[in-house]
């Protein structure tokens, strides 16, 4: 047994056993338990129960393992074998199930056999063609067979760009097919003879590939017929990096390669650049030819190569220059296209159908995609110049310089950062603060001309022309925007922007926001989130550290580039998209309908009659009274306190005094009780943060807060001994109970508020009415900062997941979160205080019905809108329904309100379920339809342009007819 192996779990091994000495009916069955410590030992233990073996095993005393055990083999080394006696189903475990287990012994031949390949793998070495003691042997072939000097030149005409390596008598040691004497020849088949050779300028050209940067001899074709140098280069599938006498080149794999490795791993050409050069030598000794500013400016251009070569302009006779604004976007098949994928007549069709033909939009900013101030438009143009998703910038520019003096509008909405702070966001060393997008608000994907710089936040004015930019080639007569902050965005639309054209529908934020301008409430939108930007952020997020880098034209291309890979992501996986939410769509509608029903049944057809009435009344107006919000105004604290102000005001007017004190009066006394209270159990609070080791100032506040807290309730309850007699002697025997004098508490003394008093002390009534109009007005309150706090903490979340990086910016948005919850928490212990003491006080003045409203509130209760607010799932916390009403209205009147408010929500459910449904399969029917469009687009495209040259034309042909076929088969 080998030691210093991973210890194994017990295997058991199972056989027949019957004692010479013992009756053989019934039999016994051995158990033998067998593991491998870490110390490599084996332990065995056996023990023998009653029982049978298996009558399927042909012969006896077969050992039987469980799991798996490793067996001594023939050779006396250790193999594994598995043999099942588990119920039929389960699988056995081999080898391959610890593969890394299994290598683990083997792990010494593998590295013999890498040491091995360091030399010349055998004795008596010979070259192919039959030398001896060949020299050279290459990397990149197939083998590790070596070659003397001719062969190797023979060999590698096809392959120029393989590593050599020769043997020096001690190690191999690398050497170039340059210096080996291999010369490429341009403009003729690899072999042939140029009668005019042209070498490279200082015969010093680079050639950047899969596997390195290469030095090599290269000469151009200088016969007559020959092309341009930069042609001679693209024949061979080398990219050059100039026109005019180009020494530097790149292989058209390296390129493709790192194309599709940006998207994918966000890596940067600077360091996929230096993994090259280091891939050439790993050594660092040896100095490699610094390529990386031709090798970003190939990337560059080959980006706007392969867009302008999917957008089809390589086919339009009109060539490239005649590309219009948004043409080389990828287009989202499953939004309506006019003229690609909706009916002819889809502008006559009624309202009832006309819907599902809407354009869904979302808007959204990314302040992580900032540009640092480094060079300019006139030495980094943009290849694309307004042809892929970023607006044309020259317009753009123009457009924000000449509003530069407007000043951003207040938001009123939760004091909107974004909003408020858009003139003074620090932009220092920067030239875009960030990007905003307008993307599909429903297929996560960009629009064409749906993106621009930021220069100072999230300005107005920057969101309009974004928005006009978008829009302005749909002409589609009803579309639906969702902006985070539309509730503000939407109020001097048409003052900004006169021309445009009445399209806006919000997405919800506060309270009167949400109500307004919520999706879930609003006809003809389905079950759209409009949360596609942000699932889009974190996909392009990762290159952001590259792109602040660049130069302005650079950094707009690369990202429309990343885009447009995003959007043809997006399109592969329509399929399975859309059949995942039509599945969960039929699912939810149908939970949705039943539960509509089911609470119906509760309900009087009369008021479901009046309730469908109002709502259908508010979906074609939205100025008629919101179906959605309480009919009743809420209940606070202050206003009951105020209430009860002017009722003493009124009993003194009318000569009636029933104060015993001439500054507080009864309804002042539990006023201030009550506030004493909740400085009680703020005090609580901080005294339980305190720590171990407390500074002096520290201490000095804890201790100030305590004698302060302690003067005012000895001054209350001097007063409270006025109104309330009886709270003397329950004084007296609680400190007779307690017995010696304690330590100074005030956070734990009683203050014998009517609610706490045993049940039949004897008090004036109104003391304890007082205290349960206040009570009952707190735990609204309460409640509603619960609510709050929740959602501030959401949005904190939100705001930190997608802004807040680094230690230092997490560590200080931890510490708000955590502040957050603490006053969250403080909510829900003040909510509760006021219940308990409504249950005491509703014993004594007999009241019933309230606990309708103010129900036990639980932890499972406390949580968030969550999906039930987005998407319409699951179940929603009660503390989202409660009716808000006020002390004017009767129980039944405050019932009624709250179940209409349900019904409402849970119609509008209903209805966003079913019109999920229907979205979904137009939005099926569409894709359908525009795949096949666009297959027969390419199609055309193989006879628009005509070239002179076959080989040129039948390529152009080739090109058109894949892109067909990639059509056809996704339909397929």
């Amino acid at each position: 047994m080998r030691r210093g192996r991973p210890p194994k779990r017990p295997a058991v091994e199972r056989e027949a056993f019957v004692p010479a000495s013992i009756n053989p009916e019934p039999p016994l069955l051995r158990l033998r338990a067998a593991e491998i410590t870490t110390e490599g030992s084996t332990q065995l233990q056996t023990r023998y129960v009653a029982g049978n073996l298996p009558e399927k095993l042909p012969i006896d005393n077969l050992p039987f393992i469980d799991d798996w055990v490793e067996l001594a083999g023939d050779n006396g080394t250790l193999t594994e074998d598995v043999i099942d006696i588990a119920p039929a189903g389960k699988r056995k475990r081999t080898a391959a199930d610890a593969p890394l287990l299994a290598w683990i012994p083997e792990r010494q031949s593998f590295l013999d056999e890498m040491m091995r390949l360091n030399g010349r793998g055998s004795e008596g070495v010979t070259c192919s063609c039959g030398g001896v003691l060949p020299e050279f042997r290459c990397c990149d072939c197939h083998g590790t067979q070596m070659f003397c000097h001719e062969c190797t030149l023979q060999k590698h005409v096809y392959h120029p760009l393989h590593r050599i390596e020769m043997w020096n008598g001690s190690f191999f040691q690398r050497i170039t097919l340059k210096k080996l004497g291999v010369r490429i020849q341009l403009g003729h088949n690899p072999g042939e003879r140029c009668y005019n050779p042209r070498p490279s300028a200082g015969d010093d050209f680079v050639v950047i590939g899969l596997d390195g940067v290469h030095e090599v001899a290269l000469d151009f074709c200088g016969c007559a017929s020959a092309q341009v140098r930069y042609t001679q280069l693209l024949h061979m599938r080398w990219y050059p990096a100039t026109v005019s006498e180009p020494r530097t080149a790149a292989t058209f794999a390296v390129l493709q390669h790192f194309h599709i490795l940006s998207f994918e791993s966000k890596v940067s050409a600077y360091k996929f650049y230096h993994s090259l050069a280091r891939r050439t030598n790993n050594s660092g000794l040896i100095g490699i030819k610094d390529r990386y500013s031709a090798f970003m400016r190939m990337v560059h251009q080959w980006r706007n190569l392969k867009q302008l070569g999917r957008g089809g302009r390589g086919h339009d006779p009109a060539g490239v220059n005649a590309t219009a604004e948004g043409e080389l976007a990828v287009l989202c098949p499953a939004c309506p296209q006019p003229g690609k994928n909706l009916p002819p007549d889809w502008e006559q069709e009624p309202l009832s159908i006309k819907w599902k033909y809407a354009l869904f939009v979302a808007i959204d900013a990314n302040f992580r995609l900032k540009r640092k101030a480094v060079s300019s438009d006139t030495a980094d143009p943009s290849l694309n110049a307004g042809w892929a998703y970023f607006v044309q910038e020259h317009r753009y520019k123009s457009y924000i310089a000449d509003r530069a003096t407007e000043k951003q509008e207040r938001s009123t909405c939760v004091s909107h950062n974004v909003v408020n702070m858009a003139d003074i966001k620090s932009s220092r060393g920067l030239a875009a603060t960030g990007v905003g997008t307008i993307d599909c608000a429903r297929h996560d994907m960009k629009l064409p001309n749906g993106v621009g710089d930021l220069q100072k936040g999230e300005r107005y004015i920057n969101m309009d022309y974004i928005v006009c930019s978008a829009l302005f080639i749909f002409t589609m007569s009803m579309i639906n925007i969702s902006y985070d902050i539309a509730c503000q965005w939407h109020k001097r639309l048409w003052t900004r922007m006169e021309t445009m054209p009445e399209w806006l529908c919000p997405p919800p934020h506060v309270n009167k926001c949400r109500t307004n301008f919520s999706f879930n409430w609003s006809r003809y939108v389905g079950q759209t989130d409009s949360e596609a930007p942000e699932r889009g952020w974190s996909n392009i997020n990762r290159v952001a550290s590259s792109t602040k880098e660049m130069g302005p034209g650079t950094c707009r291309d690369t990202l429309d580039d990343h885009f447009g890979d995003w959007n043809w992501k997006k399109i592969t996986a329509l399929g399975r998209t859309l059949h995942k939410k039509i599945v969960e769509a039929v699912k939810w509608a149908k939970e949705h309908s039943e539960a509509l029903v089911e609470l119906e049944t509760t309900i009087h057809p009369t008021l479901i009659a009046q309730w469908k009435a109002e709502i259908e009344s508010w979906e074609e107006d939205n100025s008629s009274p919101n179906p959605f919000e309480s009919w009743f105004n809420p209940v606070t604290q202050a206003a009951v306190r105020l209430q009860l102000i002017e009722l003493e005001t009124q009993e003194l007017q009318a000569g009636i005094n029933v104060s015993l004190h001439t500054d507080i009066s009864p309804s002042g006394l539990i006023t201030s009780g009550m506030d004493l209270k909740d400085q009680q159990a703020r005090l609580r609070s901080s005294l339980a943060d305190v720590s171990l080791h407390d500074t002096d100032k520290q201490k000095a506040t804890i201790q100030t807060q305590i004698t302060s807290l302690q003067r005012r309730l000895d001054a209350w309850a001097r007063i409270q001994e006025l109104y309330m007699p009886v709270v003397c002697q329950l004084r007296h025997r609680s400190s007779e109970a307690s017995g010696k004098s304690q330590e100074l508490k005030p956070e734990d003394f009683n203050l014998w508020l009517p609610s706490h008093l045993p049940a039949n002390t004897p008090v004036d009534q109104k003391l304890p009415g007082h205290e349960w109009e206040l009570r009952y007005a707190q735990a609204l309150d309460a409640l509603n900062e619960v609510r709050s706090h929740l959602r501030l903490r959401s949005h904190m979340y939100m705001y930190k997941d997608k802004n807040v990086r680094g230690q230092v910016g997490s560590t200080r948005a931890k510490r708000i979160i955590d502040a957050v919850e603490s006053r969250k928490q403080a909510s829900v212990l003040k909510y509760k205080r006021a219940r308990n003491a409504l249950l005491s006080l509703g014993h004594r003045l007999e009241k019933c019905g309230w606990e309708a409203t103010i129900r036990p509130l639980l932890d499972s209760d406390v949580k968030p809108l969550g999906d039930m607010e987005q998407q319409g799932r699951g179940t929603i916390s009660w503390i989202w329904l409660e009716s808000r009403a006020d002390n004017s209205c009767t129980e039944n009147e405050r019932m009624q309100d709250c179940v209409r408010l349900e019904w409402c929500k849970a119609r509008a459910r209903v209805h966003r379920w079913s019109e999920e449904v229907e979205l979904l399969l137009e939005e099926m029917r569409r894709v359908l339809v525009f795949l096949k469009w666009q297959g027969a687009w390419w199609k055309e495209r193989t006879a628009l342009r005509t070239l002179d040259l076959a080989p040129a034309q039948e390529g152009l042909t080739a090109y058109a007819c894949r892109q067909s076929a990639l059509r056809e088969s996704l339909v397929a």
